[in-house]
C-alpha cells in the first residue's frame, strides 16, 4: 500500500537502499547542491547492479530551477541517456522566472521520457502557487510530486500537504519529502493521506584513507545511506498499513 523512496548518491548507498527492502532510488549527484544529475558510470553501474526502480535527478546545476538553453539541451540528452540505460523514470522540475511551473519544457521532458514515469521534484516548492502549479503539473502528464508543501520540511508543511494530496485525487501522486524519518512517516502517512514517501536516510562515514595531511585541516567525510534508519523507516509504514 506504501511505498519509500530513498535517495542515492553513491553506488554502496544503492546497495544498501536495496537490501533495506526500499521501494525505488532517486538517483543524484552533489549533495551540497541537493542533487544534480548523476554521471553516465554512476547511472550504468546503478542500473547493472540494482533490481530496484531508477529515477535519476535531470538538473544540469545547483541553485535555482531557471535554465538558459544550452542548460535544457543538456536535459534531454541526459533524459535520453536515461531511456537507453533502462532507467524507470526521471526526476526534475523546471521554473519560469514569475514563480510558474515552465509548462512549455517540463511538457517537452515529459513527452520526450515516454514511457518512463516524470516525478517533478521540490522546484515545486518555489512556485508562486501550489494549486496552480498541481493542476498545471496534472495537465502536462508527471506521474507524481515531490514536495514537502511549500516549505523547508514536511513538519511544517503538512496542513498543506494533506490539502495536496486531497485536491490531487489520485489524479497525480503527491509525495513528501524533506525531514522524513522513521520517527514521524507513521503520522505523516495518517494526517497527509499520501501512499509515497522520499527520505534521504543519510549518515557520514569517516575517510578510509591512512594518512591525512593535517595541514589541509579537514576531515573528509563522505554521506552514505543509513540501511537501518531506512529499515525501521519502513517498519514503521508497515504499522500504518495494517
Amino acid at each position: 500500500m506504501y511505498k519509500l523512496e530513498v535517495i542515492a548518491f553513491t553506488i554502496e548507498s544503492c546497495l544498501l537502499i536495496e537490501q533495506a527492502g526500499a521501494h525505488r532510488i532517486e538517483l543524484c549527484d552533489n549533495p551540497a547542491d541537493g542533487g544534480t544529475t548523476p554521471s553516465y558510470g554512476f547511472l550504468k553501474q546503478a542500473r547493472e547492479k540494482t533490481s530496484l526502480d531508477l529515477y535519476p535527478m535531470i538538473r544540469p546545476r545547483g541553485g535555482d530551477f531557471l535554465y538558459s538553453d544550452e542548460e535544457f539541451y543538456s536535459m534531454k540528452k541526459d533524459v535520453q541517456l536515461c531511456k537507453e540505460l533502462g532507467c524507470e523514470g526521471i526526476v526534475t522540475g523546471l521554473l519560469n522566472s514569475d514563480g510558474t511551473v515552465d509548462q512549455k519544457r517540463t511538457a517537452e521532458l515529459v513527452e520526450l521520457a515516454y514511457p518512463l514515469g516524470v516525478t517533478f521534484h521540490r522546484a515545486f516548492d518555489r512556485v508562486r502557487d501550489g494549486m496552480e502549479a498541481l493542476e498545471t503539473l496534472i495537465n502536462i502528464g508527471c506521474e507524481r510530486i515531490l514536495t514537502s508543501g511549500l516549505t523547508p520540511n514536511v513538519t511544517e508543511g503538512i496542513s498543506f500537504l494533506t490539502e495536496l494530496v486531497r485536491t490531487a485525487d489520485d489524479r497525480i501522486i503527491i509525495m513528501p519529502g524533506s525531514g522524513v524519518r522513521s520517527s514521524n512517516i507513521a503520522a505523516l502517512a495518517q494526517q497527509t493521506g499520501a501512499k509515497e514517501f522520499h527520505t534521504s536516510a543519510r549518515t557520514t562515514i569517516a575517510s578510509r584513507m591512512n594518512y591525512l595531511n593535517p595541514a589541509m585541516n579537514e576531515e573528509l567525510k563522505s554521506l552514505i545511506v543509513d540501511e537501518e534508519e531506512v529499515k525501521k523507516t519502513i517498519e514503521a509504514l508497515k504499522t500504518v498499513s495494517r
